[in-house]
C-alpha cells in the first residue's frame, strides 16, 4: 500500500467511524442524545418554549414530542429551530391510528418527524379475547399508510407485554403479526428490564427492529432513577446497537422530582459513557 492509498483509507475510516459515533481513541459513544419531553410535561404546560430552550442548554440536541399543548405544528417547528433542535419522533394515542391519521402523519412532516410511535395500548383492549391479534393489524395499517409517507410507524413497550397470555407474551405476538418493514419497536430499556427480559435477546432474534430506545434506569429495587444511577447495564446494551439498529436514544423519566436536574444528570452520565 502507498502512502496515497493509505491516508485514503484512513480518512474512509474516520469518516465511517465519526457517522457510527466512534471516538478517536477506538471507543464508541452516542454522538446525539435525545430526550422525551414527557419528562418535562408539566413544565411544558406552563412554558412550553421556555422549557425547549432550557433542555437544548443541557446539551439535548433531539427531542420526542407527547403532545403539543395547542400548539400548532408550524409553531412548534420554528421553536425548534430558534433553539437548535430536531424532533425525529413524537407519540401520538392509540386511538389516531383510525381516526386522524392523515392529519397526524400531515403534522409530522412539518414537524420534521422521521418516526411516529403508539405509546400504550389500553388495558381493555389488550384484555378482551384476540385483543393483541386486533392491535398487530391495526399496527400494520398505520404502517403501511405511514411509509408511503416515508414516516416510520413504532411501538413503545412497558412491562404488561411481557407478561404471558396464553403461554405467550405480548410483545412477541406484535413482532411476529407485524410487517418488520412496516412496524418498528421502541424499545423501553427499563420496561423491558423491569418486565424479566434481556434486550440483548430481542436484538439478536429481530436484528434492526429497534431503530428507537427509551433510555431510563432502575434501582436495585425496581424503582425508576436518573440514567447511571441504577443497575442496567447500559454499555453491554448499547455495544449491540448496530445490531438493534438503534438510530435515537431518548432519556425519560416518568416521574422525576426535578424534572431538568433529572434530564441533566442523564445527559451528563451519557455525554461521558463510552462502550
Amino acid at each position: 500500500m502507498n502512502r496515497r492509498t493509505f491516508l485514503g483509507t484512513m480518512t474512509a475510516a474516520t469518516v465511517l467511524s465519526s457517522r457510527l459515533g466512534w471516538s478517536v481513541s477506538g471507543e464508541r459513544k452516542l454522538d446525539k442524545i435525545g430526550l422525551e419531553l414527557y419528562t418535562v410535561r408539566d413544565l411544558m404546560k406552563n412554558d412550553f418554549e421556555g422549557t425547549l430552550a432550557k433542555v437544548a442548554e443541557i446539551g439535548y440536541q433531539e427531542v420526542e414530542f407527547a403532545g403539543l399543548f395547542d400548539h400548532t405544528p408550524k409553531e412548534v417547528r420554528t421553536m425548534l429551530d430558534r433553539h437548535g433542535l430536531t424532533a425525529p419522533a413524537s407519540h401520538v394515542p392509540y386511538k389516531l391510528l383510525d381516526t386522524e391519521w392523515p392529519k397526524t402523519l400531515e403534522d409530522a412532516h412539518v414537524i420534521g418527524q422521521n418516526f411516529i410511535v403508539c405509546p400504550f395500548i389500553d388495558e381493555k383492549l389488550r384484555s378482551e379475547p384476540g385483543g393483541w391479534k386486533r392491535v398487530g393489524e391495526t399496527f400494520n395499517r398505520a404502517g403501511e399508510a405511514s411509509k408511503r409517507a416515508s414516516i416510520q410507524f413504532g411501538y413503545h413497550n412497558h412491562n404488561f407485554e411481557f407478561k404471558p397470555e396464553n403461554g405467550k407474551l405480548p410483545y412477541d405476538i406484535l413482532l411476529a403479526d407485524t410487517d418488520p418493514n412496516l412496524v418498528k419497536m421502541e424499545m423501553d430499556l427499563f420496561w423491558i428490564t423491569k418486565g424479566g427480559q434481556d434486550p440483548l435477546k430481542y436484538f439478536d432474534r429481530y436484528p434492526g427492529r429497534f431503530p428507537l430506545v427509551h433510555v431510563k434506569d432502575m434501582k436495585k429495587d425496581g424503582e425508576m432513577t436518573e440514567v447511571g444511577s441504577g443497575s442496567i447495564d447500559f454499555k453491554r446494551i448499547f455495544a449491540q446497537s448496530e445490531k438493534a439498529g438503534i438510530q435515537h436514544y431518548f432519556v425519560e423519566h416518568d416521574q422525576p422530582k426535578a424534572p431538568l436536574d433529572s434530564s441533566k444528570t442523564s445527559f451528563e452520565y451519557l455525554e461521558r459513557l463510552r462502550f
